[in-house]
């Protein structure tokens, strides 16, 4: 579903590379975590697959279609992306922010109502509690929780997510781990997923991305990251969770 063949992106005309030569697949259904330190590239990548930055080089496929020359505002409405800041629109009610897409597209009111009032239920806000709240009403939480029906509004085939939980306290972070982990299972979305945080890549992942200094250091099933990593920074990276799920093993 989606292909990255050689990307690369310099901002400053080839002196530097915020991103070199990545390539990857991403299968339907999948979920794929990038996972690096601040300034590795992931985000970078991330905005590259729908256009929010435009790469120096390489190729981008979604369901086998270039995407560089696709028509960007149309890449953008078939994409569904979740930020980590969040981003809603402060002036506009839940459920308001949640049609935005679907109005940009032309769906008629009472569509776009039904879709909103049906994707609050899904992501655990009951609309007759929280449909005409506004973000500031609203926790942290149920802000993302809001970021992440917007994005599916117009039922993308592919999520983005940007550090979508790194701004939220521990609790309500596993929480929502737990409720990304469900939509999944319900919705079958493609969805490539940016973090820093080993365990939440360990979770949520069917396959994770290592970047590294703007390049892919490893890509593969969590388990085969951890068992057989391929790069020293890899070894060093999952030598902590390595030991961690030994001693799990050994206890239980």
């Amino acid at each position: 579903m989606i292909r990255l063949e050689h990307l690369t992106k310099s901002f400053d005309g080839g002196k530097t590379y915020a991103v070199r030569d990545v390539s990857l697949n991403v299968t339907e259904g999948d979920t794929l975590v990038l996972l690096g330190a601040s300034g590795c590239g992931k985000t970078t990548t991330l905005k590259m697959i729908n256009r929010l930055i435009e790469p120096t080089s390489g190729r981008i496929e979604l369901d086998g279609r270039d995407a560089l020359s696709a028509d960007v505002l149309e890449l953008r409405r078939s994409i569904g992306y979740v930020f980590q800041d969040i981003g809603l629109f402060p002036h506009m009610t839940a459920a308001e922010n949640v049609e935005i897409v679907p109005r940009v597209i032309g769906w008629p009111p009472e569509r776009r109502r039904a879709r909103s009032t049906e994707l609050l239920n899904l992501v655990g806000l009951d609309p007759s509690a929280f449909a005409d709240r506004l973000p500031r009403h609203l926790s942290g939480g149920q802000q993302q929780r809001v970021g992440i029906a917007r994005a599916l509004a117009a039922d993308p085939s592919y999520l983005l997510m940007d550090e979508p939980f790194g701004a939220l306290d521990a609790v309500t972070r596993d929480q929502l781990q737990r409720e990304l982990l469900d939509l999944r299972m319900a919705l079958h979305k493609t969805i490539v997923f940016v973090t820093h945080d080993l365990f939440e890549a360990l979770r949520l992942a069917d396959r994770i991305g290592v970047m590294n200094g703007g390049r892919l250091e490893q890509i593969g099933e969590p388990k085969e990251l951890l068992n057989e990593p391929a790069t020293p920074f890899v070894a060093d990276l999952f030598e902590h969770a390595r030991r961690q799920a030994e001693l799990i093993g050994a206890t239980s």
